[in-house]
């Protein structure tokens, strides 16, 4: 069961929205323990076991920031009942959707975490990390954790899918860039640019993780106008009220 949760944000806005939809407003500084981390982070901890973390943007600021904080907790003694850092870590926030798995306001829970440019370009097509013959590019994620997310969802009536979350670190802007992405991950709803870091960093001290992005934007050739962000942290919001009865059904370890 889970107790003590990890939420690992890009920026500031994404993590008001997450605590405005767990009913913890972030603003509320009464509410919140700020603990100051190593490298300029704060860690903000509120009494009902949910710590929220602005990592920054893209996945080695996300790798960088969520091991901070899972050494901070491993070194000052603040872990679970097990010994681990935390129960769970999530990497939240918003995301371009891939058409037509992730509509605009859609919330897409990751059955795994890819890294989707983590290889090598060769004359016959792209290479991930794995068949270069080292590391790995992908963290599938249990469905003992996404299953009871995906219900809580649907009994909210909160437009969902349950699919595998990109992870870049230049975010999708041509058609051509759209294309070859859904060629090589088809089953692919949504594109962000911290989860595969902050799962790399939750899986070197063995915590479950998994992302959850709504959906702001359609990847595909750029077009600020066509971006809803407001909309999609709202989605963001929504979806947290729902979730947060969901996270403690999960037992880390159950497959």
């Amino acid at each position: 069961m889970v107790h003590r949760i990890l939420i690992v944000t890009a920026v500031a806005a994404e993590a008001d929205s997450v605590a405005a939809g767990l009913g913890h407003d972030a603003q509320e500084t009464a509410a919140w323990e700020a603990l100051a981390l190593p490298g300029g982070l704060t860690l903000r901890r509120h009494a009902a076991g949910v710590d929220l973390l602005v990592g920054g943007v893209g996945p080695a600021a996300g790798a960088a920031a969520t091991g901070t904080a899972l050494a901070h907790a491993s070194l000052t003694g603040a872990g679970t009942d097990t010994g681990a850092p935390y129960d769970l870590v999530v990497s939240a926030g918003i995301a371009g959707g891939f058409a037509p798995h992730a509509p605009i306001g859609t919330v897409v829970v990751s059955e795994a975490i890819v890294a989707a440019d983590l290889g090598a370009e060769t004359p016959d097509g792209y290479l991930a990390v794995e068949e270069l013959g080292f590391g790995r590019s992908a963290h599938p994620v249990p469905g003992s954790l996404t299953r009871p997310l995906a219900a809580a969802l649907h009994a909210g009536g909160r437009p969902h899918t349950v699919a595998p979350v990109l992870t870049v670190s230049t975010v999708t802007g041509t058609a051509g860039r759209t294309a070859e992405l859904a060629g090589r991950h088809p089953t692919a709803a949504a594109e962000a640019m911290e989860g595969f870091g902050v799962a790399e960093a939750a899986a070197a001290y063995g915590v479950p993780v998994v992302e959850i992005r709504a959906v702001s934007n359609a990847v595909g050739p750029r077009d600020r106008a066509a971006w809803r962000i407001g909309e999609a942290l709202d989605s963001l919001r929504q979806a947290f009220s729902l979730l947060g009865p969901a996270f403690p059904l999960f037992s880390p370890e159950a497959k």
